[in-house]
Parts: C-alpha cells; structure tokens; sequence
C-alpha cells in the first residue's frame, strides 16, 4: 500500500519561509511527477509546483520566484521552499506524485494535507 507522508506546515509571519515534505512509501516501482497543491478555505484547488522524475519544474505564477521544488529519488521524497510568504499563500497544502507500484499500472496518490497560515 502506497501513502504520502507530509510535514513542515505551520504558522509563519509575512515575509518569512518553510519548507514543506513530502515521502512516499510502500510498495512503489517508480514516481514519475511529484508535486504541491494548495486550497484556501472557500476556493478550488490549485497547483503550485510540480517536478518530474528528471528534475523539470513548473510553478504557478503567483509563486515564481519564491517558492522551489525539489526532489530526492533516492528518498522518495519531495520539497517545497517557500521564501517570502504571503498572507494570501495560507492554505492547506497537498502532496501528489503519481506513482507506479508495479510495472503495469499507476495512479495518482495524494497527502492528508498540511496548514501553513501566513500572518502577523
């Protein structure tokens, strides 16, 4: 049984940083795509950054700049850099990877989601 493991959340003042992980175990043949979502309280879930098996990166347009993600293959796990936080960047935030358990079949798999709250 595959699961993501979260942790990093919290409550950080305006300007501020965290980083965010996230691990995957299990039974895992392989990760392809790893990633960050984000959901504020009365709005859609929204992608913030992703990272391939190979290391390309794309983030949205509200983050570019401050957030970075990264990866660790080794570890099955993935990161988040968030420098410069903003008040509007509160929210839950939600691990993805899509990940092969076996060499025939894979799907998405998602954290239990973690809080980080930007305020003075």
């Amino acid at each position: 049984q595959v699961q993501l493991g979260e942790s990093g959340g919290g409550l950080v003042q305006p300007g501020g940083s965290l980083r965010l992980s996230c691990t995957a175990s299990g039974n895992i043949f392989r990760i392809n795509a790893m990633g960050w979502y984000r959901q504020a309280p009365g709005k859609q879930r929204e992608l913030v950054a992703t990272i391939t098996s190979g290391g390309i990166t794309d983030y949205a347009d509200s983050v570019k700049g401050r957030f970075t993600i990264s990866r660790d293959n080794a570890k099955n796990t993935v990161y988040l850099q968030m420098n410069s936080l903003k008040p509007e960047d509160t929210a839950a935030y939600y691990c993805h990877a899509y990940i092969m358990p076996t060499i025939f079949w894979g799907r998405d798999y998602w954290g239990q989601g973690t809080q980080v709250t930007v305020s003075s």
